[in-house]
């Protein structure tokens, strides 16, 4: 870490150049002898991907940032506060502590936070950035969390770790045994020091893979934001053996969309089917990750296009968690049909359809765009079928 980054000198060059061409700047250089160019781009680039994702930070002075790698790696605010919402009490550990981001949020339910990390410079950069915001609450470690675990005697309201995948694993199928730290080996380890473990897993997990690889796993969350889901958290409680519950929210700019069901319940439900009625929704990304077919279509009654379709309708406009549509026209899925109803510019969606949203716009000359909106999809009997509708709300 080297501080003389923080001068006001540089900070004015990095607070400049946010929006510059970082090609450019390479080739003039910086002109701060203290200062190698390429640190200070780096930090320029760093910065500038924080501006969204953690506003706090952006907007504080005199923040020291990592590389852009552990930028991208990070939570981002919307979803550690969400994180932060979930759990409270008097102490928890951070075993993969980076930048410090959700300990940031932790701390602000919890009177002590204990923050772990490996890396050297980046527990430094930690410390630093903590002192420029405030924050007094946050006991820094640095060392390897499961290495902190076996050598301490402390007992934690809660335990949050957030394993990464392992260089040699990509392209594999997607363990928790594949990652570091291997939480289901140490699992024993971990309950050892508290009774309650939150785990933060990439998207890519399937939730059958992990409820396999874990033991007394009580809720997980599939959290989307802006209808992408970021992150699964995985709560566990130690001797628990219930039904395993599944919330689902969707953090939109305005609002949250939340959907909560059991894993146990959607195995024995069975959707209601039918023929396209007067609207249509489409689940948000969270409940399509989470597979809340069967119990979307019960609690909400709404009937399923197809068992493969994750496309519902009803005859009554419903408030729905996801994108819901006014059914304007139902055609077959044929050239003739298409060009008769004209269509050079509209929104393209495909649900269980042979064919993709590049290939249909290519075959048909359809630009993207407009006020329509196409769902390309097979119906209760099979049929291909484009339904033709607008935005109901």
């Amino acid at each position: 870490m080297n501080t003389t980054i923080l001068n006001t000198e540089i900070q004015g060059f990095i607070n400049t150049h946010l929006n510059s061409d970082i090609t450019v700047l390479l080739l003039k250089g910086t002109l701060f002898p203290s200062v190698e160019t390429k640190i200070v781009i780096e930090q320029i680039e760093a910065k500038k991907r924080c501006e969204k994702k953690l506003p706090t930070w952006f907007h504080c002075n005199k923040i020291y940032y990592p590389n852009k790698l552990n930028i991208e790696q990070t939570s981002s605010e919307i979803t550690a506060k969400y994180k932060a919402s979930l759990i409270d009490g008097e102490s928890i550990v951070d075993l993969t502590g980076g930048f410090g981001v959700d300990c940031y949020y932790f701390s602000k339910a919890f009177k002590a936070v204990t923050h772990c990390e490996i890396n050297d410079s980046l527990s430094d950069i930690v410390t630093h950035n903590y002192k420029q915001l405030n924050t007094n609450n946050i006991t820094l470690k640095n060392t390897d969390g499961i290495a902190f675990l076996k050598t301490s005697v402390k007992q934690f309201d809660w335990i949050y770790v957030d394993p990464s995948r392992r260089h040699d694993s990509k392209g594999k199928v997607f363990f928790l045994n594949d990652c570091l730290p291997n939480v289901p080996e140490h699992l024993d380890l971990l309950f050892m020091h508290s009774k309650n473990i939150m785990i933060k897993t990439s998207p890519l997990l399937d939730l059958s893979v992990g409820v396999n690889e874990l033991e007394h796993v009580k809720t997980i969350h599939v959290v989307a934001v802006n209808n992408e889901v970021k992150e699964l958290l995985w709560i566990l409680e130690n001797g628990f053996e219930g039904d395993i519950g599944v919330e689902t929210v969707n953090i939109k700019k305005k609002t949250k969309e939340h959907f909560n069901f059991s894993i146990a319940k959607e195995k024995v439900l069975e959707s209601q089917y039918h023929i396209p009625l007067t609207y249509l929704y489409e689940p948000n990304s969270a409940i399509l990750k989470a597979g809340a077919f069967h119990c979307i279509s019960n609690r909400l009654n709404v009937y399923k296009l197809h068992k493969h379709s994750h496309l519902y309708t009803s005859d009554i406009l419903i408030d729905f968690p996801g994108r819901s549509f006014k059914i304007e026209n139902i055609i077959s899925y044929n050239k003739k049909a298409l060009k008769r109803i004209g269509l050079s510019k509209v929104n393209i969606t495909t649900r269980n359809f042979p064919e993709t949203v590049p290939q249909i716009r290519k075959k048909f000359n359809i630009k993207e765009g407009g006020d329509l909106y196409l769902f390309f999809t097979t119906d209760i009997d099979d049929n291909k079928i484009v339904i033709v509708s607008t935005k109901a709300n």
